[in-house]
């Protein structure tokens, strides 16, 4: 008894370095926090920071693709390392800013490094670990990038960059996630080959993948298209509202406090919500029909979201449900991806598929942006967005678990 304890607790501990290590690299959407006070600062434009963003979601995209294949080949230390390293680098160099390039480089090619090998790590390290629990164990991991906003972002906005100024800021934050990275780097280990947890057999598991895909042959599989598509035009639609909630609140009306609470808590708290809670039903209902009923439901609280306006209370519901739809889209591809086609590419194979995220994280606040231009409203972005999810869960709903045989 004692000793099955032991090996619970072992790789629960896994667990919690995945979390450790997705706090820290999730304060990329905090990012908004430190957007006013460099404009205010150097007289910078939005599209200017804009553009910082998308140069770090390009660079993660990219980036989890190459630390997935290390990751595969030579476990979870290099890529975590290498990740936790860089994203601390890069907070902490931004400190020193004083031309966009120079930011755009710190945050957004060395940030977004550090982003793509750090969050390579986790998801194939607790799917070895947890083939009995493994959206939930996925869930709790990643839902560590949904909190970190909600933790780092008011920390920042409300303490650091008041009373310490905007350079300290990005030098406390960059000591603080080297500290946490470090350790959580060092808690991700893949567990021994062959590993089962007690009582737990592999051929009462539907959820197993009947064996394991390379690369090539996951994308030799129809069912890898349908959920990249599904994927990339799902958290589009999410990135396409998201990106305009803040202009959006302001234009009905919503005050300061209410707004920030909204952006830097309900969201927050929402995506990691989803990430969790979404990968925990996976479990039980299985992962495609939670991607549906996920989808579904975000293709209605969008246009949902327009529809409630200046009522704040309603706002910050339809605010929760779109950010718990979106968080649910990264946990739980994630660990279908490990179920259909195997935990020995994992690293490689979902890297594959979150690039679906990398497209979405361009295209999705670049179409809300062009609609707002053309009709000076946000009722066209929140359908447009809804129109998106509908092929998304259109395709969701064509998707099959891969056979044996690709």
């Amino acid at each position: 008894m004692r000793s099955n304890t032991r090996r619970e607790m072992n790789r629960w501990w896994r667990v919690a370095g995945g979390l450790l290590m997705n706090i820290a690299l999730g304060t990329l959407y905090g990012w908004s926090v430190f957007v006013a006070p460099l404009e205010e600062r150097f007289g910078w434009k939005r599209a200017d920071t804009s553009m910082v963003f998308t140069i770090a979601v390009i660079v993660f995209a990219i980036a989890f693709v190459v630390a997935g294949r290390i990751q595969d080949k030579l476990g979870p230390l290099p890529c975590s390392l290498a990740g936790g390293i860089l994203v601390s680098l890069g907070f902490f160099l931004c400190a020193y800013t004083s031309s966009l390039v120079y930011l755009y480089i710190c945050f957004g090619v060395i940030g977004g490094l550090g982003n793509g090998f750090g969050y390579a790590t986790p998801i194939p390290v607790m799917a070895k670990w947890f083939p009995d629990k493994r959206g939930l164990a996925v869930g709790l991991a990643v839902g560590g990038y949904g909190a970190g906003s909600a933790i780092f972002g008011p920390l920042a906005h409300l303490k650091l960059i008041p009373d310490y100024g905007l350079p300290a800021t990005f030098q406390i934050l960059g000591v603080i996630f080297l500290v946490m990275t470090l350790t959580g780097a060092f808690l991700l280990r893949n567990p021994p080959a062959g590993y089962r947890p007690p009582g737990w057999s592999p051929a009462a598991a539907q959820r197993a993948a009947s064996r394991d895909f390379t690369p090539g042959e996951m994308l030799r599989t129809s069912t890898f298209y349908l959920m990249w598509v599904g994927y990339a035009l799902g958290c589009s639609a999410g990135l396409m509202v998201i990106s305009q909630l803040v202009p959006f609140a302001r234009s009905v009306g919503i005050t300061a406090a209410a707004l920030s609470t909204m952006t830097l808590v309900v969201g927050a708290v929402g995506n990691a919500s989803g990430r969790i809670l979404s990968g925990w039903m996976s479990d039980r209902l299985g992962r495609i029909n939670v991607l549906r009923a996920m989808i579904g439901i975000s293709m209605l609280a969008m246009p949902a979201l327009y529809a409630a306006g200046n009522h704040v209370a309603l706002l910050y519901a339809a605010v929760f449900v779109v950010y718990w739809c979106y968080g649910t889209q990264l946990s739980v591809n994630g660990v279908a991806a490990a179920d259909f086609w195997g935990t020995k590419n994992a690293g490689i194979n979902y890297g594959l598929l979150f690039t679906a995220w990398g497209v979405a994280g361009i295209i999705g606040p670049r179409i809300g942006g062009v609609l707002f231009d053309r009709y000076h409203n946000y009722q066209a972005a929140s359908y447009a967005a809804a129109a998106l999810a509908g092929v998304a869960l259109i395709c969701e709903l064509g998707a099959r678990r891969p056979t044996a045989q690709p």
